[in-house]
């Protein structure tokens, strides 16, 4: 089993209402931001796992149920890891549809060059201003992923790239609509 530990400083510099994709489970982003923060996830125990102090919806990131430009941000904070080349596609076309024009995206996940039949998982020390969370990531699929895959479906839900700071094993990316 492949394991790496990464320290990923976060501070609040987002404003306006924020959509986080697959905001369960520890609720980094609703954490952060608290109330402008709608998270959803698929599973309806991360969701009961997530801290109170921000709206939780339980939702497929493929087909989620909010109008066209519904939000100022949209965040996937290793959220991608867990689906599919298909369903990574459909997420990322959703999440471009409900952004407002201007909004981004942010995504933070990994490099996954093999995931099975060994499951790939990295260890995140999250520094948030007033809290320190320690988690790890896990996950077996087919699928491979890495930076240059998820900033091609980025690109062909079109939107344009802002930022790029990969690290070893991760990668943070913003792209705006």
């Amino acid at each position: 089993m492949e394991k790496n530990s990464h320290i990923i400083r976060l501070k609040r510099e987002i404003d306006g209402k924020i959509l986080d994709i697959g905001g369960g489970g520890e609720g980094i982003i609703g954490r952060l931001y608290h109330e402008q923060v709608t998270a959803i996830d698929k599973c309806r125990e991360e969701l009961d796992e997530a801290p109170d102090g921000f709206t939780k919806i339980q939702m497929d990131a493929a087909d989620l149920q909010f109008a066209d430009s519904s939000f100022d941000h949209v965040t996937f904070f290793f959220t991608l890891m867990f689906m599919d080349a298909k369903e990574q596609e459909q997420a990322v076309r959703e999440a471009a549809r409900v952004v407002k024009s201007g909004g981004c995206l942010y995504i933070w996940d990994c490099d996954i060059a093999c995931a099975y039949p060994e499951p790939f998982c990295i260890d995140v020390e999250v520094q948030l201003p007033d809290e320190h969370i320690s988690t790890t990531y896990g996950v077996g699929k087919l699928d491979t992923q890495n930076a240059a895959s998820v900033q091609e479906i980025c690109l062909k839900a079109g939107l344009t790239p802002r930022e790029y700071s990969p690290q070893q094993d991760y990668f943070y990316m913003v792209f705006q609509k």
